[in-house]
């Protein structure tokens, strides 16, 4: 993780400590589950890492998940979602973001193109709508979504980072 990421984590939180997660929850694990995951059409999500507090403080968990997705995104985002510039698709709200990349790599040879990848961010069982500064929640997110999509993108060795910026761009597109 980045330390914009680690920093945004913060933002979310509300903390800077955090329990450790299982050792299946790596972004080298990730991207193994996800190659071995693609061409089955079956598998088409999983978890990349889960974050809690420390144990004695009040309960939250952020999510980090992947999901196979058939192409390029189309349609219109919800309105809770800002549109950033990075990869193919880039939306932030202030409990959630969510950055897709494609993906050209051996490790996942695939004739009709390359791999469409989703990497989500998302507050699990928040009861209320977040408070706080809004906009610096949507840069949090986008910026945590932001690290694990390069790191999963590096670890898949994806043609040019799956066409993502070494760091987040959170400008609204």
């Amino acid at each position: 993780m980045s330390a914009d990421a680690a920093k945004a984590l913060k933002v979310i939180t509300g903390s800077s400590r955090f329990e450790a997660s299982s050792k299946e929850y790596t972004v080298a694990q990730a991207a193994a589950d996800f190659a071995e995951a693609f061409w089955d059409p079956k598998v088409y999500r999983g978890d990349a890492c889960r974050v809690y507090l420390p144990i004695g403080a009040p309960h939250f968990q952020l999510r980090i998940t992947w999901r196979r997705v058939d192409g390029a995104p189309t349609g219109t985002p919800a309105p809770k979602f800002t549109v950033l510039e990075m990869g193919e698709e880039t939306l932030a709200a202030a409990d959630m973001a969510y950055v897709q990349f494609a993906c050209r790599t051996d490790k996942l040879a695939d004739p009709l193109g390359p791999a469409h990848i989703v990497v989500g961010v998302e507050r699990w069982g928040m009861p209320k709508p977040p408070e706080g500064d809004v906009r610096a929640l949507k840069n949090a997110y986008a910026t945590v979504a932001h690290s694990f999509s390069l790191a999963m993108a590096k670890e898949l060795r994806c043609e040019k980072n799956g066409g993502l910026p070494a760091k987040p761009v959170l400008d609204p597109a």
